[in-house]
């Protein structure tokens, strides 16, 4: 019950996310046209545009995750039988996964939190505050380390119904 209901939050939360993308291509098209058609180039859209990109980027991590969605190189494995290979995988969480993200989780923390205490903002012609989209980034580490900690959960515990979306 519990990894059912920690994976429907980072469900929903992909889910609205990717809305996300609407917002941008409506952005770039939004430019593209101002740009070439009227030649009336934006001063904010580069700003906005990259800002909405990393938010939507980082915010997907943990939803790819669930999906099993990242680059995996199953090369090595792929020969040994199926319980090998998920012990295989529950040390390369552990040895590989869970540092980078407990690192991630930290510095995006000090990172925001330094961002948030200036005022951060962009350098371009319109400055845009930049402390939200760090911000995401301690939410996206936190969503990314819940979500490992399910899949381990899941390799341990061989949940192979619950392990591949449902």
């Amino acid at each position: 019950m519990l990894l059912r209901t920690l994976d429907s939050i980072n469900e929903i939360i992909g889910k609205l996310i990717s809305l996300f993308a609407i917002v941008f291509a409506g952005v770039i098209i939004y430019e593209v046209f101002m740009r070439y058609a009227l030649h009336q180039p934006t001063r904010w859209s580069f700003d906005v545009t990259k800002q909405l990109y990393g938010f939507y980027f980082i915010m997907l991590g943990a939803y790819a995750l669930k999906h099993q969605a990242h680059v995996r190189v199953d090369l090595l494995i792929q020969r040994f039988s199926p319980a090998v290979q998920r012990w295989v995988e529950v040390v390369g969480y552990l040895v590989f996964f869970f540092p980078f993200v407990w690192i991630f989780l930290t510095r995006s923390y000090a990172f925001a939190e330094r961002s948030f205490a200036q005022g951060e903002t962009t350098y371009g012609a319109v400055q845009i505050p930049v402390y939200p989209l760090k911000m995401a980034m301690v939410v996206a580490a936190a969503l990314l380390l819940i979500q490992g900690i399910v899949t381990v959960i899941r390799l341990i515990f061989h949940k192979e119904a619950e392990h591949h979306g449902s």
